[in-house]
């Protein structure tokens, strides 16, 4: 599809919305439609938003606006050696940039190259009022305050409509290998959090069925050498293993349990909760497909102070994210205030109150 500016036509939707009261229910591609608290509201459909509004790879710079699919991005990218550097799983033919911020979604090099929010440098924003806002640049600043544009990322659509997006984006390494070797899963917790703090190539790091898999990213000669120093076998390229990770399409992910995602520390031990179980992020981000209580989840993550978000299955009307502490919960608040005082967007996508 070409590219097409319909930022007025969302504009006027907004406003009308706000006039008559009605709240909506922000759409893009719909391949994240299915994450969070079920979605209530009329349909505002976004998905004509797109196109690349400016690339400069000199710069290492882009900005697209929001609905400009992800294929189109990575294509566009790869045409320089470039890439997101954050590895953004699309969940779905259709994802969109926009989708992929507003979900704060992040793959498999999360750790090691940073988080989504990490990479965004500015954004165009549709409020609550109707108005037609932006924040940020395309370069990176530092800055007191609120970093505006970074609180899109993770925010799930309740804060606005993102109209564009300007993305820091990074090489692609000239080479990479994967090494693979069998051990339980102390030992790979012990292993993976025990690299974090070595000076390794490494950019991925995930324990599945029995197995530990190391990704290796750059220089020809740093992956070599830390071939050398790592023990396992090289993993055939063409399995395809990280990106089948990342969308969620090795055979582990056939299961119609709920799905747990937690994030805890990288060197937190097994928790003792009963199910299957698949380590990513060198062990910081967890899955966990379980018929127990989301409840005792919860209660066992936070004591190991992290927290455990409902990704997939259950109950989608009830406690889907980790409840927010008061002091945070009141923070929310008065943010969803300040960009949507109506609450006409995307409500209780997140929690009730939002």
């Amino acid at each position: 599809m070409a590219q097409q500016d319909i930022s007025e036509l969302l504009q006027g939707r907004v406003q009308q919305a706000v006039g008559d009261g009605r709240k909506l229910n922000i759409i893009g591609g719909g391949s994240k439609a299915r994450l969070g608290r079920r979605a209530t509201g009329e349909t505002l459909d976004a998905g004509g938003h797109r196109g690349i509004v400016d690339y400069d790879p000199r710069e290492l710079v882009l900005t697209a606006r929001a609905a400009t699919p992800l294929q189109e991005i990575e294509a566009a990218l790869a045409e320089h050696n470039q890439m997101l550097a954050f590895e953004p799983p699309h969940l779905g033919e259709t994802a969109t940039l926009g989708g992929t911020i507003a979900c704060g979604l992040s793959g498999p090099r999360r750790p090691y190259a940073g988080a989504a929010r990490d990479f965004v440098l500015g954004c165009q924003l549709l409020n609550g009022r109707g108005e037609i806002l932006r924040f940020g640049g395309q370069v990176m600043k530092n800055v007191a305050g609120y970093d505006v544009s970074r609180l899109m990322a993770g925010a799930y659509g309740t804060l606005g409509v993102l109209l564009e997006l300007s993305l820091k984006v990074l090489p692609r390494p000239n080479a990479s290998a994967t090494l693979f070797f069998e051990c339980r899963a102390e030992e790979a917790i012990e292993r993976m959090s025990g690299l974090l703090r070595q000076p390794l190539p490494l950019d991925g790091a995930c324990y599945y069925k029995g197995q530990c898999y190391l990704r290796l990213s750059g220089s020809e000669q740093s992956v070599k050498e830390a071939q050398r120093k790592l023990p396992g076998e090289v993993l055939n390229p063409r399995s395809h293993f990280w990106q089948r990770l990342r969308e969620q399409q090795l055979s582990y992910f056939n299961n119609t349990l709920p799905l747990w995602r937690i994030v805890v520390k990288p060197g937190t031990p097994p928790l003792p909760l009963d199910g299957e179980w698949l380590y990513d992020w060198g062990g910081a981000q967890r899955w966990l497909f379980s018929e127990i209580d989301g409840e005792a989840i919860r209660a066992e993550v936070q004591a190991r102070g992290g927290h455990a978000t409902l990704f997939r299955g259950g109950d989608r009307e009830g406690e889907v994210f980790q409840p927010l502490a008061p002091p945070l919960r009141l923070l929310h608040q008065r943010l969803k205030a300040s960009f949507d005082p109506a609450g006409i967007f995307n409500p209780g996508r997140m929690y009730p109150e939002l």
